[in-house]
């Protein structure tokens, strides 16, 4: 990026509307946009109002179609759990795809909210891109977070399911999140309907039914009864996450990310800026509560 620099400024500067109508070529689209910005939309102006498309299937489905199914999409390196996995496009479409039927199969429909509070391990990947499939609207906040910072977010999102998992590993030390969680159900005022547990080796949680359901039974059975989730059709400017802010300055601040924009950017941003190419492994030291993970 650094020795085009100058040429794509001035690009962007001269025709900034042509500029992002470019990039937008890159993503597939169910309706290609038609208009780029309209400023005088909302707060700060609309990213390609008058499209549609799918995030997931930007992630995962175009990937397989165009023959890619077999190149690892995700690797996984646990120095904590000795555990490593790569998963590729098929593989991780195909856990996608059952995850979102589960989800659908618990009632959740395009607009709804998801919280999501894992460890950093693939199915917290999974469970975004399920999310992204049907339209839901995922919130991911960071695993092991206190049970009353995650009530906040809880009574801010108003998801109507909770994903987790039974425990995060760190260094030394097992941490719990299903205590946790039950804790934050308490202090929220807000009550999801149903929460989704990851059991891991490492600890198991106590259910309390009807509420909390096993992940592994859900996904099971949608699998037994070939449930795939289809891609939703969705409005660019539908919202596709909110991720807080820290809350350390105050009240933690949801930030709404819509699907047409983010997509754009963040497909212009992966080539322009960080020069990653098709078949190249990026990698990124963050967690996935934070939007650099």
């Amino acid at each position: 990026m650094t020795g085009g620099y100058r040429e794509t400024y001035d690009r962007w500067r001269t025709d900034p509307q042509g500029f992002w109508a470019e990039a937008a070529r890159e993503i597939a689209w169910t309706k290609a946009p038609e208009r780029i910005f309209d400023a005088s939309a909302g707060v700060y102006g609309r990213w390609f109002p008058d499209a549609r498309l799918n995030a997931c299937f930007n992630a995962l489905d175009r990937h397989v179609e165009a023959g890619r199914g077999g190149q690892v999409a995700l690797y996984y390196d646990s120095p904590v759990t000795g555990t490593r996995r790569a998963l590729t496009y098929r593989e991780l479409l195909d856990e996608t795809a059952t995850l979102g039927a589960a989800l659908l199969d618990l009632g959740v429909s395009a607009g709804d909210r998801v919280l999501i509070y894992m460890p950093m391990i693939p199915e917290a990947i999974v469970a975004m891109l399920a999310c992204a499939r049907i339209g839901a609207v995922h919130s991911v906040v960071f695993g092991g977070f206190a049970a009353k910072e995650l009530a906040t977010r809880i009574d801010d999102a108003e998801p109507k399911v909770v994903l987790t998992a039974s425990c995060g590993v760190e260094p030394g030390r097992i941490v719990e999140y299903k205590p946790l969680l039950d804790l934050a159900f308490t202090l929220a005022k807000h009550k999801p309907a149903t929460s989704v547990v990851y059991q891991r080796p490492q600890a198991r949680a106590d259910m309390k039914e009807p509420r909390d359901r096993d992940w592994t039974a859900l996904v099971e059975a949608a699998k037994t009864a070939g449930r795939r989730a289809p891609c939703a059709d969705l409005a660019a400017t539908d919202p596709l996450y909110i991720l807080y802010t820290s809350g350390t300055t105050g009240t933690p601040k949801g930030v709404v990310r819509d699907i047409g924009g983010y997509l754009v950017a963040l497909k212009w941003s992966m080539s322009a800026i960080y020069d990653v190419k098709p078949g190249e492994a990026f990698w990124t030291g963050s967690d996935i509560g934070w939007v650099v993970g």
